[in-house]
Order: structure tokens, then sequence, then C-alpha cells
């Protein structure tokens, strides 16, 4: 078996912890956008996965985009739920995983991008 990762453990880890936070949050019947953080943070874990098994490396470089835009979209639910404390809890340790995340996948689209773009030179 193949050893993951940094990003995909981190992801994975970060999917574990909003499904448990889901959990909570639907037992204080946060319905709406306790689904709707729970769909975009285990979908970044997915498109890791998915990039990983890309048959090129522009196939591997749209999954990366996907998984950034699900962690960015992550974030931003995370962000109203704090701000609007519409259930109050430290959102904080979920903050700084998803930025590291999203730091993490920055730099590899980053990098795959300049790879193939000095390719076609």
């Amino acid at each position: 078996m193949i050893k993951d990762n940094l990003i995909q453990q981190k992801s994975f880890d970060l999917a574990i912890e909003i499904i448990n936070l889901y959990k909570y949050l639907k037992e204080k019947n946060e319905f709406v956008l306790s689904k709707q953080l729970l769909r975009s943070a285990t979908s970044i874990g997915a498109n890791i996965e998915e990039s990983i098994g890309g048959q090129t490396k522009k196939d591997f470089l749209a999954k990366i985009y996907i998984a950034l835009k699900k962690a960015r979209e992550t974030k931003y639910r995370l962000k109203l739920l704090d701000k609007s404390q519409t259930v109050k809890y430290n959102y904080t340790k979920y903050m700084i995983e998803i930025e590291s995340i999203i730091n993490i996948l920055t730099k590899i689209s980053k990098t795959t991008a300049e790879s193939l773009q000095s390719k076609k030179v």
C-alpha cells in the first residue's frame, strides 16, 4: 500500500472533523449550513483522490483546482457559521486547518501549471 501524502492526509482528517461537526450542528438544529459544509469539506478529499488517479497532468490539475474551489467554499461556510453565531462554537481549529489545505493546494496548482507551461515552450 502506498503511503498517503500530506494533502491526502490533511483533507481526510478535516473531512472526519467536519463529519463530527456536522453531527453536532444537526443536534443543534442547524440543517442547511451544516449539510452544505459537509458536502464541500468531504469533496476536497474526494477530488484530491481523483487527481491522483488522473490520466494526464492536465487531468490532475483540473481535479486539484476543483479541490481548491471546494476548500475555499468550506472556508466560507465556516466563516458564516462563526460570524453568524447561529450555533455558538469555536471554529478556530477548522479555520486553521482549511487555511493550511488552501495554501498547500495553491502551491500544488501553481507548480503543476508552471510545469505544464514550461513543456509548451
